[in-house]
């Protein structure tokens, strides 16, 4: 994981933590469990299950490891000292696409709140990243993995 600030409102970050708690109270025990069950059926050099939980011990642990990073790095956005005058994190933009004339509003969000079916974009996106910083009216030239495409800055909200 990257050693750069993620941007996340306290509930996704409280969600993080829960999550890591759950990770480290339930499931690393429940790995360890497993493992001694293995083990009690026999020789560990033919044993497939004993090497199947040791395997999800270790994908578990460094699951654990990279949500302990993600948490390390979070800076929680507080809504309420957002600036609205320009596009940024946790802001609502209504934006205009030159070439299909369609309007359409998104929020943006850090990587772990992004969720595109809920206009939830991240901020790192070639979008997010287009239009961060953009006041209402400019023009956000924005170059995608399908081409450069533009956009036009309706309204920034919270």
């Amino acid at each position: 994981m990257s050693e750069m600030n993620m941007y996340v409102t306290q509930q996704t970050f409280d969600k993080m933590r829960e999550e890591l708690q759950k990770m480290k109270s339930i499931d690393r025990p429940a790995a360890s469990r497993a493992i001694a069950e293995a083990r009690e059926k026999g020789d560990l050099k033919e044993n497939a299950e004993y090497d199947a939980a040791k395997e999800a011990q270790g994908m578990l642990e460094a699951k654990i490891k990279q949500h302990e990073a993600a948490i390390s790095n979070a800076k929680i956005v507080d809504t309420s000292t957002i600036d609205t005058s320009k596009v940024t994190i946790l802001t609502k933009v209504t934006i205009t696409n030159h070439a299909t004339k369609k309007t359409i509003t998104y929020q943006l969000v850090g990587e772990k709140e992004a969720d595109l079916k809920a206009g939830k974009i991240s901020a790192s996106s070639p979008i997010g990243r287009g239009l961060l910083g953009k006041k209402i009216g400019e023009v956000a030239e924005v170059i995608a993995p399908n081409g450069s495409m533009k956009f036009t800055i309706e309204n920034i909200t919270i």
